[in-house]
């Protein structure tokens, strides 16, 4: 091996030893499919457990198992305004805060009635011209997205589409003799 390129290597590696340092590895990193809404995984996982709050799993399967808040992270990144995604980041952001404050735990702390009972009063805060209230309705803004697109993105989901309400373009044939006994899982047509 040449001497030169034994010494241009050490230099490399000795200079990135030296940048090493300067890197701040703590912060979170942004994800890149929502870069309008400066979305975080701990965020991401906040809006999960509101959804799975919001529609949970039981004979059927729940809004975190259909992964709902992917979908409401695209629809409001990709179909809402700025202004409009800007209050549902604050929201997003501050519903954390103001959980802990008002219950003394973090949200995935909660029991499960405790979560219902939080989402339904953070979603009739009201809010005036203060900053708090401005963050109260932010955050009311945010919970009443979140539920809207939650219910949309699961009824509208390939799950409850082809297996719970199956979906048929077409009407069926009219039969008036059937006993409503007798009858299928209904079929919703288009």
């Amino acid at each position: 091996m040449n001497r030169r390129h034994a010494l241009r290597h050490i230099a490399l590696i000795s200079g990135g030893l030296a940048l090493i340092p300067s890197c701040d590895f703590g912060k979170e990193d942004i994800l890149a499919a929502y870069d309008k809404l400066q979305i975080t995984p701990s965020l991401k996982k906040l809006l999960a457990s509101i959804s799975d709050t919001i529609i949970p799993a039981g004979e059927i399967k729940g809004a975190l198992d259909l992964e709902v808040h992917d979908f409401i992270l695209v629809m409001v990144n990709d179909c809402f305004n700025e202004e409009n995604q800007k209050k549902f980041s604050q929201g997003l952001q501050s519903f954390s805060s103001y959980v802990k404050e008002n219950s003394g735990k973090a949200f995935d702390q909660l029991t499960t009635k405790e979560k219902e009972a939080m989402v339904l009063e953070t979603a009739q805060l009201k809010g005036d011209d203060s900053e708090e209230g401005r963050t109260k309705e932010s955050i009311a803004y945010f919970v009443n997205t979140a539920k809207r697109f939650t219910i949309q993105g699961y009824m509208a989901s390939e799950y409850i589409q082809t297996e719970v309400v199956p979906y048929s373009l077409i009407p069926g044939e009219y039969n008036g003799a059937v006993l409503i006994s007798d009858l299928q899982k209904p079929r919703v047509n288009g």
